[in-house]
């Protein structure tokens, strides 16, 4: 489930806009209509369904015919998760893009991706499970960053390692997340524009 969801989330390989900053393509893309954090979510979306069906579905049902699964003891766990996953991919796109839209001020945005590249994977829980932390840093992490609701949280809801209500917590703490990371890119891309005006760009 894990590296499924991993392709659905794309925590990682994502460089469109730092590139198109850095070579300048992106004027363009301030002349259509659509705003930019609109049309690349868009984009990230289709990507998102695109790894769904491909690289989790496919193995889930492949997998279920040779090996025996856990299913979810709780109905609403699945909707749960569902939604979770969704939240998750736009957590995950608002991370990637403000990392991405530091290339506006940087002009190459190289070394905030190498960074996010190395500490998504292990603030999201893919090298291990955030709840092998001291409860007060997962806690923590849960609550003051955005990081853990991209990979961990997903998990933890499948495998209804907490109590109903604290399930719909941990979605409800990705949603409040999702928003504030959609907001502030969506803030950062004004900030861009303003600047490039200035700078005659």
């Amino acid at each position: 489930m894990g590296q499924g969801l991993l392709s659905v989330t794309g925590i990682w390989g994502w460089t469109e806009l730092s590139d198109r900053i850095r070579s300048g393509d992106i004027a363009s893309d301030l002349l259509r209509p659509v705003p930019p954090v609109v049309s690349y979510l868009a984009a990230d979306l289709g990507r998102g369904l695109h790894g769904m069906l491909t690289r989790f579905i496919g193995p889930l049902i492949a997998g279920a015919l040779f090996f025996p699964l856990a299913l979810p003891h709780r109905w609403p766990t699945v909707p749960l998760f569902m939604l979770s996953i969704v939240l998750a991919v736009l957590g995950s796109f608002g991370c990637r893009y403000l990392v991405n839209a530091t290339a506006y001020w940087l002009h190459d945005a190289r070394g905030p991706i190498l960074l996010w590249t190395l500490g998504s994977g292990v603030l999201a829980g893919l090298y291990f499970p955030l709840r092998l932390l001291p409860d007060w840093l997962a806690v923590t992490l849960w609550v003051a960053t955005p990081l853990p609701g991209l990979l961990q949280s997903p998990l933890d809801v499948l495998v209804e390692r907490d109590r109903p209500l604290v399930q719909a917590g941990l979605v409800a703490l990705q949603a409040i997340w999702a928003v504030v990371l959609l907001a502030l890119a969506a803030w950062v891309q004004r900030r861009a524009e303003r600047k490039l005006v200035v700078q005659g760009g």
